[in-house]
């Protein structure tokens, strides 16, 4: 199906190392108490950084900095800053931290708003600004979105690692892994991205966009509105996986355990999953995969 997009996309299709028993794992950290340390546990529970990172690797981690807006409307910078540094101490080279804010907005003020410019500075990792990189146009191989222009750095990256936040959004229903593919999208095109289809095209999207890890910061989370502001949670957890559609599924779980949330729906239902089972982007079923708790 991916054809020669596999070469074209962000990332590289592999085969999930973060399984056991042939079921792809999904922590989930629930005694949060050091933001390192709870970090770096959920990745340890699901096989550790070491089963992406090789020594000498350049890394590009891709956060959720849409907004300036407050945690979960925006990542955590030092959230991300952690990340960054737990990727260093695991062999990583170079992490590279790309971004690319709304259309209305500079993505270098939202940076240096929110801190993350000055957290990343710390952590050693380099700053890259989507906006004013050459622009790719790229066929996904899809249905619903068929051509997207991806920033040229991106498309250099053969390992990528997400940082998720963990929220409703009032168009595409909520926004976790799959959503997060839409930053990478040049802002100009994101706009025909909201007409009509949204959740297909989100799914479109990830044809071409492939993380190998994704670590998801549900210390709080939106429970409706989104995606920059909304009635806000405190779930305290921190989830990591290699496989995107289990990680949103269980995401959408803490979510729908709220009293209010405006998601009430079986997790499998929702577009966004359906149409990336049926792409073949992650797990079809609960069988699947397997939770990881401490």
């Amino acid at each position: 199906m991916l054809g020669s997009n596999v070469e074209k996309g962000i990332g590289r299709v592999r085969v999930n190392p973060y399984k056991k028993d042939d079921k792809a794992l999904v922590s989930k950290v629930t005694e949060v108490r050091s933001l390192k340390g709870d970090i770096l546990n959920s990745v340890n529970l699901i096989g550790g950084f070491n089963k992406i990172v090789d020594k000498g690797d350049e890394i590009l981690l891709k956060p959720n900095f849409n907004t300036a807006d407050a945690p979960p409307g925006s990542s955590d910078p030092d959230f991300v800053k952690a990340v960054i540094q737990l990727l260093y101490e695991h062999g990583a080279a170079k992490v590279v931290l790309g971004e690319s804010s709304t259309l209305r907005l500079s993505t270098w003020k939202v940076l240096k708003q929110t801190g993350m410019m000055k957290k990343a500075e710390e952590a050693g990792a380099e700053v890259v600004l989507f906006d004013e990189e050459r622009w790719v146009n790229v066929a996904t191989g899809g249905k619903y979105l068929r051509k997207v222009s991806l920033p040229e750095t991106a498309l250099n990256a053969k390992k990528v690692v997400y940082v998720c936040c963990m929220k409703t959004h009032r168009w595409a229903k909520f926004t976790f892994s799959l959503k997060l593919a839409v930053g990478f999208m040049k802002p100009s095109e994101r706009a025909a991205l909201h007409m009509r289809n949204l959740e297909e095209k989100i799914a479109d999207l990830n044809l071409v966009v492939h993380p190998n890890l994704t670590i998801m910061d549900g210390r709080k989370c939106f429970i409706s509105g989104g995606p920059a502001t909304g009635e806000l949670r405190s779930p305290c957890v921190v989830l990591a996986s290699g496989d995107r559609v289990a990680i949103d599924v269980e995401a959408l779980k803490t979510i729908e355990g709220f009293e209010g949330a405006s998601l009430k729906d079986d997790p499998w239902s929702y577009t966004q999953i359906r149409r990336a089972v049926e792409l073949g982007l992650g797990v079809k079923n609960e069988q699947e995969y397997k939770v990881v708790e401490k």
